[in-house]
């Protein structure tokens, strides 16, 4: 199925330039606190992977997927991402934190889902619970940016 849009978007992040700035902030900070408690640089890709595909963000995936592969993640792993709960490539603490993801993500449904959360407590401290949840704070909030932006993603285009 392809989508065409017959109208320009505007571009949020250049139209209030000051805002996606604070976003891209809040961001990095996520990642450092995630990563001073002790969660990988590469299950911090993977989650944001498994968000953006959970909203069908091309533009993040493009990018995430590319950062992962340059971090050291592999293909394999990224191949079986979408269902990874069905395979045997993920530790505890890797399906901990992607569970936290697709609980936040779909936080709609977080009563009918809470015990992803309650699974991810079991694995990770209330600080790494804590920073991933912003970690999938921040990329529910770029997917959202991008997707609505109506961000390009075509071939050999990086950032």
């Amino acid at each position: 199925m392809t989508i065409i849009t017959t109208s320009a978007r505007t571009n949020v992040g250049t139209q209030h330039p000051e805002l996606y700035s604070t976003l891209a902030s809040m961001a990095e900070a996520s990642d450092q606190a995630a990563l001073a408690e002790g969660i990988s640089p590469l299950l911090l890709e993977l989650v944001k992977i498994r968000v953006s595909q959970i909203n069908g963000c091309a533009y993040c995936l493009r990018i995430h997927t590319a950062d992962s592969l340059a971090k050291g993640e592999t293909p394999e792993r990224l191949a079986v991402l979408p269902a990874w709960r069905e395979t045997q490539y993920f530790d505890a603490q890797e399906g901990a934190a992607l569970g936290l993801a697709e609980y936040i993500t779909g936080i709609k449904d977080s009563h009918a889902h809470a015990g992803l959360y309650e699974a991810a407590a079991e694995q990770l401290t209330p600080g790494q619970l804590s920073a991933l949840i912003w970690v999938a704070i921040s990329i529910n909030s770029f997917n959202r940016v991008a997707i609505s932006s109506s961000y390009k993603v075509a071939p050999g285009r990086q950032r």
